[in-house]
């Protein structure tokens, strides 16, 4: 049988709910048609980068399920029948939003950075008998975030609505902030996984190598960490100008998910940027009460539209 538009939707949500962690909060102050939107990207993300990321398959094998996922999606945007519920939902949402496909292309190059051949502004450095991809420079390193991020704050603000074009500039900066934040979390995973996001001219700069990101310490590693912390707070920056150029109805979901990712690098920075020992999250309990505080800003600007 046939799925639905609203059975391939609620089958994006379940993807949502389950693993979208820091996202989903800000979905559910969403308007239910935005909030739906949200769930249908989202899920189409979230399988680029379970395939990118399937470290049971050789690179290789990664690359050829990618191309024939991507085909397959291709087919469905050009009309082709599809029972792929992600799809679905992702049409309808595109014809909704006016998403363009060279948005949700580029996210897909993002998201398949880490399996492509050519890595522009990427090093290839011998550490302990182990090759490490390192970027080369903080600007190497940008270029990634915006494909990775950037572009995913364009496709949003497409779903949220915004009234001017420097709103897309802002989503852009907003999507790095959250990014390099990211970064920051999780530099002890990506070393392991042979992956060094601490750019090789930033740890230059303080007298360091990509060797001293394996030492999983964080006083050696702090003015690094630091650095891009404060280049992350100044962007956060942009967010705050960004929520007043949204739709009413979204303005709630744009604050919820800026706040509670400042939390998390507030959380790094208060734990002297020790990423080591204990991976830095916000607590569930503190979300609910953002997305709480979230929930009255979206009934209060109802009540003010109407």
């Amino acid at each position: 049988m046939s799925r639905t538009v609203e059975q391939a939707y609620a089958e994006c949500r379940a993807i949502a709910k389950r693993e979208a962690k820091n996202f989903y909060y800000s979905f559910v102050a969403l308007p239910a048609h935005k909030s739906d939107a949200m769930c249908a990207v989202y899920a189409f993300m979230r399988k680029a980068d379970d395939l990118a990321d399937d470290e049971s398959l050789a690179i290789p094998q990664r690359r050829e399920q990618m191309a024939a996922w991507l085909d397959a999606w291709r087919s469905a945007r050009a009309g082709a029948p599809t029972e792929d519920a992600v799809f679905i939902a992702l049409n309808d949402t595109q014809r909704r939003f006016q998403i363009p496909d060279d948005l949700l292309e580029k996210l897909v190059q993002g998201t398949t950075l880490d399996i492509q051949e050519a890595k522009p502004g990427v090093q290839f450095i011998e550490i302990g008998g182990r090759t490490f991809e390192v970027y080369e420079s903080l600007s190497a390193l940008y270029d990634y975030c915006y494909l990775v991020a950037s572009v995913v704050g364009l496709v949003c603000i497409r779903i949220f609505g915004y009234h001017s074009t420097e709103a897309e500039r802002l989503a852009e900066e907003t999507g790095l902030a959250f990014q390099v934040t990211n970064i920051l979390r999780d530099v002890k995973e990506d070393a392991e996984r042979g992956r060094i996001y601490l750019p090789l001219d930033e740890l230059r700069i303080a007298g360091l190598e990509p060797c001293d990101v394996l030492s999983n310490d964080p006083i050696r590693l702090r003015p690094v960490l630091l650095s891009l912390a404060v280049k992350a707070n100044a962007m956060y920056q942009a967010a705050d100008t960004l929520t007043p150029m949204l739709d009413r109805d979204s303005r709630a979901a744009m604050w919820v998910l800026a706040k509670i990712y400042r939390m998390l690098l507030e959380r790094i920075e208060h734990a002297n940027f020790d990423v080591f020992s204990k991976r830095a999250s916000v607590p569930t309990a503190t979300k609910l009460r953002v997305l709480g505080q979230g929930m009255l800003m979206t009934a209060w600007n109802r009540m003010v539209t109407r």
